[in-house]
Order: C-alpha cells, then sequence, then structure tokens
C-alpha cells in the first residue's frame, strides 16, 4: 500500500450511499451496539447548517476510505449574542485503514479548507488523544462549556481556534446541533432506512458509552 497515493476532493451525488455504507462500517459497535452516524450523514444532506463544500472523501488508489462533514453552529455567548462556529464530524475512516494516520490527514485537510472558507473556530465532541495532535484543547480552557455537561467541565469537549484568539473575551456555553439527533427524533424513519444495507451483529463490547 502506497499512503501517498491518496486524493482529497468533494463528496458528489453519485458518492452518497458509498459514503454512508462506509460511515456505518467505520461506527459500527464502536459507541454503542450498532450505529446512527451514517443516517445522520444522510439526513444532514439537506440541513441548512450542511456546509457543502466540507463534504469531504479521501480516495486511496481510487477507492473511498474515509469521509467527514462539517456543520455551521453556534456559542451561545454570555452577553446574549450567538458566535459562529463549526463543527464536524462524522469523521470516518474504513476499518481495514484505521490507525494508519489517515484520520489524521484527512483532519488537517478538512481544518485548513474551513479556515480558508471564512471558518474561526471549531467546537467538537472527541479524544484528546486524537485530536490533540492536530491543535485542540479542552474548550473549558477558551471560556466555552458544553451546555449538556456544565459541571464537569467536559475534558471531551474540545475546541480549536482557526483564527487565533478569536474566543478572547468571550465566555459561553455550547450545545450540539439538532441535525445530530436524527435517529432519536425519528427512530421509525431510521429502522426503515437501515434496511436498504449489509445485516450486521449488533454486540455490547467493551468501551462503548451508550
Amino acid at each position: 500500500m502506497n499512503k501517498t497515493n491518496y486524493l482529497i476532493r468533494k463528496e458528489t451525488e453519485a458518492d452518497f450511499f458509498e459514503v454512508e455504507n462506509l460511515t456505518r462500517e467505520a461506527f459500527w459497535n464502536v459507541y454503542k451496539p450498532g450505529c446512527e452516524e451514517h443516517f445522520v450523514l444522510h439526513c444532514y444532506r439537506k440541513n441548512p447548517d450542511f456546509i457543502l463544500e466540507l463534504s469531504l472523501v479521501l480516495e486511496l488508489d481510487k477507492k473511498i476510505i474515509g469521509h467527514v462533514m462539517y456543520s455551521r453552529s453556534h456559542i451561545d455567548a454570555d452577553d446574549g449574542t450567538q458566535i459562529p462556529v463549526m463543527t464536524f464530524g462524522p469523521i470516518s475512516i474504513h476499518p481495514d485503514f484505521k490507525r494508519k494516520g489517515f484520520g489524521k490527514i484527512l483532519l488537517d485537510c478538512s481544518m485548513e479548507k474551513a479556515r480558508q472558507l471564512g471558518g474561526k473556530c471549531l467546537l467538537i465532541c472527541g479524544n484528546i488523544g486524537f485530536y490533540g495532535k492536530s491543535g485542540f484543547a479542552p474548550a473549558a480552557e477558551f471560556g466555552i462549556r458544553y451546555a449538556d455537561d456544565p459541571e464537569s467541565g467536559a475534558p471531551y469537549f474540545l475546541c480549536k481556534e482557526l483564527e487565533q484568539g478569536f474566543l478572547n473575551g468571550i465566555s459561553g456555553s455550547y450545545k450540539d446541533p439538532e441535525g445530530y439527533f436524527a435517529a432519536q427524533k425519528n427512530p421509525a424513519a431510521f429502522e426503515e432506512y437501515e434496511k436498504q444495507f449489509p445485516q450486521k451483529e449488533k454486540l455490547r463490547l467493551p468501551g462503548q458509552i451508550f
């Protein structure tokens, strides 16, 4: 395998099903038995906050092995204003290619494209062990609280300024966009959607959080 023989490009409509199946493969049984991330992606493409230019696929030898999507979001600042930011995810790498550096390649490329598009700040929930390598730090260090877990400091709630100093003087709260709860909001639609994919066994595994 030649790791340098990759291409990152915008997702096209012709990629949709392949990318959703990739996302399903990448997240299956990771955080819960089965997964819902592929349905989130499927629904998000119709969401006005979906950033078309930042729905990116990573191809290796002309085969899609990775994908990331971005969404517009905002901080509810303590002074009553809303501060526009971006979030991203799911970010998916096919299981056969995980832990080979492709996730960081895709992340770093997508963040630079987000910066070029005027993005000032990224807020996500994730593992600092991975995201810290790309410059993320706990959002509490920037004065931003996670609305669903304001008391603990939420060490998994992470921030990266794409414009250094953008959050200077800002404090506030952040809530995940409603688009990320598509499966919980419409479980019947999710179950119907899921029927088009190959059957896979849902397993309860150590380390799952839901």
